[in-house]
């Protein structure tokens, strides 16, 4: 048995009919039924595989930021913890990229596109949230010298 095309023309006897209803730009007849516009694309989200460096990541720079802040380690535990901070921060940042490019945004700003300005408010709630974080874990790792 030989692999290769068929011969259509053999297996249907009714293609020479249905050749006869069809132009070089399709379907003589109008089309009975409306068309559907469906999106191909699956849903944008993230995987596993996308969060699991981010998480890790984020582990390792939070542990190496509340273990010297826990215990004392003496002169190089600021610096340790400082460097803690300093990946933590990282992995947010890479986690908020990751988030954005599948379409998610922050509570209360407006969608990715939407041409919707965002609320100066809303973004300044979330500059003295984020303000008030850097400055207590400054003022604590300073507290370690």
């Amino acid at each position: 048995m030989e692999a290769g095309p068929r011969d259509t023309e053999q297996d249907a006897p009714d293609a020479q009919h249905e050749a006869g209803r069809l132009s070089p730009d399709g379907p003589d007849e109008p089309q009975v039924t409306p068309e559907v516009e469906v999106e191909l694309r699956p849903a944008r989200r993230l995987r596993i595989w996308q969060l699991a460096p981010i998480v890790m990541l984020a582990a390792v720079g939070s542990l190496m930021f509340a273990f010297p802040l826990a215990f004392e380690f003496g002169d190089g535990g600021a610096v340790v913890a400082m460097l803690g901070l300093l990946i933590s921060c990282c992995a947010a940042g890479w986690g908020m990229m990751a988030a954005r490019r599948v379409g998610h945004t922050w509570p209360g700003l407006p969608p990715r596109g939407s041409g919707e300005r965002p609320d100066w408010r809303v973004i300044a709630l979330y500059m003295a949230v984020c303000g008030a974080l850097v400055a207590l874990a400054i003022w604590r790792v300073a507290r370690l010298r």
